[in-house]
């Protein structure tokens, strides 16, 4: 590593007590100056000294951490040493499973996992493809009719759906759709609030309020024994388990709640409206999944998903996952003492030339061909890898397979004008609008 540079990797000094180099201080400097995005500077960090580099960010020491083997010893092999410390979107998920740490995690987590593997998500199949139907029906009504739509809204409007039911059994009504607006609302100002606490709150009451009375409409009906027409859904899965269980009040009951609501349609509806975008760009990558076999059979799927995994590789659900090193460690032979912060960044190692030949193209056949992608599971983590990874993976593959297998052979969206900027906020999504008609299928 290019330790003339002025951002080594902690060959022998304690992290604490490193000095901060002039180099480094003036790369910050400049980047404060300028007001670009964290992942300009933390692109810039890396491409001095490779993937496991430390520098000064705030009053804490700072390590950008995209090595695979490093990413794996963060995420997977020591999770206890490097912890969460507060979830950026607590406000918002309050103690849910994502935001929890220790003991409370563990129970959360526990109960909640049973739900989104093996047979939880079989119980789930139905009201994903009734959420896609909903979508394909309404996108048939576009083409007929000419009309102009936003392809980001209707993926929000599809993901929401498919979790929606899949938490209370019922599909998303109008009514309910326009309340809980109010958690992307919440979700997209998290960046720009006020460090305090309280004001933070203050700032986004009304919309916190909006989703409280929706969670807890919810909550009351699952309580009261009232079952959508679909069955029963998660938000029954935790009510009972308040039985048994006395820490799922109804606080924290509307929490988890929030929770799989923010993560279970933020993050596929922002990588199905990228997929829409980069499709726009690549068309020919649509006609090879299409041509890939017949309507439902497995070579077709496999397609499908290749489509999504190359998506999630330029645009992981969570680009950047922060850490703190609760103890001191050696990471990739380099010292961290405690109290380091750690940025384990999947945006920067999906895009790592030394693991992705020509990172920048979007090509749906590293996911196909036997040597198309490292293999490493450091070297591809769109939902994180380890103990915390996120639990609805199964699910967001799912229903986005789901929606593409009803929606790709069918429709081919026309952008009349796409987004020239890219938000990195919790998710990292378009900035701006995407119109859109619907032209007649190419294949």
């Amino acid at each position: 590593m290019d330790t003339e540079a002025g951002l080594g990797s902690l060959p022998h000094v304690p992290a604490t007590r490193r000095p901060v180099p002039e180099a480094e201080r003036a790369l910050v400097e400049r980047w404060r100056s300028d007001g670009g995005e964290l992942v300009e500077l933390l692109a810039q960090v890396r491409a001095r000294t490779g993937g496991v580099t430390a520098f000064r960010l705030g009053p804490s020491p700072t390590v950008l951490v995209t090595d695979p083997q490093a990413v794996q010893h963060v995420l997977a092999l020591h999770p206890e040493l490097y912890v969460k410390r507060s979830h950026r979107a607590r406000l918002l998920i309050g103690d849910g499973v994502m935001a929890a740490t220790g003991a409370a995690w563990k129970r959360q987590r526990r109960l909640l996992q049973s739900q989104f593997t093996g047979v939880g998500m079989r119980r789930y199949e139905q009201r994903i493809t009734a959420a896609a139907r909903t979508t394909a029906e309404r996108w048939d009504r576009y083409a007929r009719t000419g009309q102009t739509f936003e392809v980001g809204q209707e993926m929000h409007r599809f993901a929401l759906d498919a979790i929606w039911r899949s938490l209370t059994g019922h599909p998303l009504d109008d009514d309910t759709e326009r309340e809980l607006a109010a958690v992307t609302a919440v979700g997209s100002a998290l960046p720009s609030l006020p460090a305090d606490a309280a004001a933070a709150r203050d700032a986004v009451a009304a919309d916190l309020a909006r989703i409280a009375a929706v969670a807890g409409r919810a909550i009351e009906a699952a309580r009261s024994g009232v079952s959508g027409p679909d069955g029963p859904g998660l938000v029954h899965v935790l009510t009972d388990a308040a039985a048994e269980h006395p820490e799922y009040t109804d606080q924290l009951i509307r929490d988890e709640l929030v929770t799989l609501l923010a993560a279970g349609h933020e993050t596929t509806a922002s990588t199905l409206t990228w997929l829409y975008l980069l499709l726009d760009q690549h068309p020919a990558a649509r006609e090879e999944a299409l041509g890939a076999g017949s309507a439902g059979s497995p070579q077709r799927r496999q397609a499908v998903q290749a489509l999504i995994h190359e998506t999630l590789r330029l645009y992981p659900s969570a680009w950047l996952l922060p850490r703190h090193a609760a103890e001191a460690d050696t990471l990739a032979g380099y010292t961290v003492e405690a109290g380091t912060d750690i940025l384990v960044c999947p945006y920067l190692t999906h895009r790592d030339p030394e693991l992705w030949p020509d990172p920048e193209h979007f090509d749906p056949r590293r996911f196909l061909t036997p040597d198309g992608r490292p293999t490493h599971p450091g070297a591809y983590f769109p939902f994180g890898i380890g103990p915390r990874a996120c639990l609805g993976l199964q699910f967001a593959l799912r229903e986005s397979t789901v929606l593409l297998e009803h929606l790709l052979p069918a429709h081919v969206p026309v952008f009349s004008s796409t987004p020239e900027k890219t938000t990195y906020g919790i998710t990292v999504r378009p900035d701006g609008p995407t119109p859109a008609t619907l032209a007649p299928p190419l294949a």
